[in-house]
């Protein structure tokens, strides 16, 4: 039954529809209810799954030291160190950025949709460091909402990858939606979300190499997905790349998480409409990478 559903409603990862399953949400079409998730299931058979409302999310303010590139009565922009989550969830229901962000705005902060909360309108992956934007107003957050809907928000990353990409400059216009079989992976798959990434080769560094990545779509782990695809996995990425083999430099092997940084953001900011852009270097483990894979070379 769960194996089922999570091919029919593949908005809802496997465990949650075992949750679901066992919480007595499914139901067939006579009213029965399904209650375990390893029932065997006959084609010709339908299924109700009643998922309810979610709960409310009520993070406390925490006095998380924060680096702050921009802040204004409209926006605040963060380079987010890797490690740091952006939204409370299960298994993190604090310690995030937004947690942060909602003791260091305080006061200032008038209002998402009627609560004082900052309007979080992208996110980035709890290893991957660098710029991320946030509203402080109704306004600021519909204006940047739009900008991430019509793509005029423009985002760029830094990326360490194994190899170099050849050609040197290029795009990967590949679709990306759930792995068909590991749900809590992304994949290139048929039929999946249009998902376009840009990139560039800025430098060879020993067995890798420094690439500059422009996303014009947003999808989850997009850039990792997409380098992965090409055959040049994002160093230091689990899920997408190779493990470390021992033939590799012992910086690879020692390297803890994706080296992947969100280097310069530009938008039209809220209050004017006037192009800005913000810019954060490259964190001190990635240039320390860099510098130990040159040495290597």
């Amino acid at each position: 039954m769960d194996a089922f559903l999570a091919e029919a409603v593949p908005a809802l990862s496997r465990s949650r529809l075992k949750a679901l399953i066992l919480a007595g949400a499914v139901r067939d079409a006579a009213g029965g209810v399904w209650g375990d998730p390893a029932a065997k299931v006959a084609e010709g058979l339908a299924f109700t799954v009643a998922v309810p409302a979610p709960v409310a999310a009520e993070p406390q303010p925490q006095a998380i030291p924060l680096s702050i590139v921009h802040e204004d009565d409209w926006i605040v922009v963060v380079d987010k160190p890797a490690g740091l989550v952006v939204h409370p969830a299960a298994g993190n229901p604090d310690g995030t950025l937004v947690n942060a962000l909602l003791a260091h705005c305080g006061p200032s902060l008038s209002g998402i949709g009627g609560v004082a909360r900052p309007g979080i309108v992208h996110r980035l992956d709890k290893d991957t460091s660098g710029l991320l934007v946030a509203a402080k107003t109704e306004a600021a957050h519909h204006h940047l909402t739009a900008q991430f809907a019509d793509r005029s928000l423009s985002r760029e990353y830094l990326a360490v990858v194994r190899g170099c990409p050849m050609p040197t400059e290029g795009t990967v216009d590949a679709p990306i939606a759930r792995h068909p079989r590991d749900r809590q992976r992304m994949a290139v798959v048929t039929g999946g979300k249009p998902a376009v990434t840009h990139y560039r080769l800025v430098r060879r560094v020993g067995v890798a190499s420094l690439v500059d990545c422009r996303l014009e779509t947003g999808r989850t782990h997009q850039i990792r997905v997409h380098l992965a695809q090409i055959g040049h996995p994002v160093i230091g990425d689990r899920v997408y790349g190779r493990a470390p083999r021992m033939a590799d430099p012992e910086a690879i092997r020692a390297f803890p998480r994706q080296a992947l940084h969100a280097a310069r953001l530009k938008l039209r900011h809220p209050a004017d409409d006037a192009p800005r852009i913000f810019e954060a270097p490259l964190p001190d483990d990635i240039r320390e990478l860099i510098k130990d894979l040159s040495t290597d070379a």
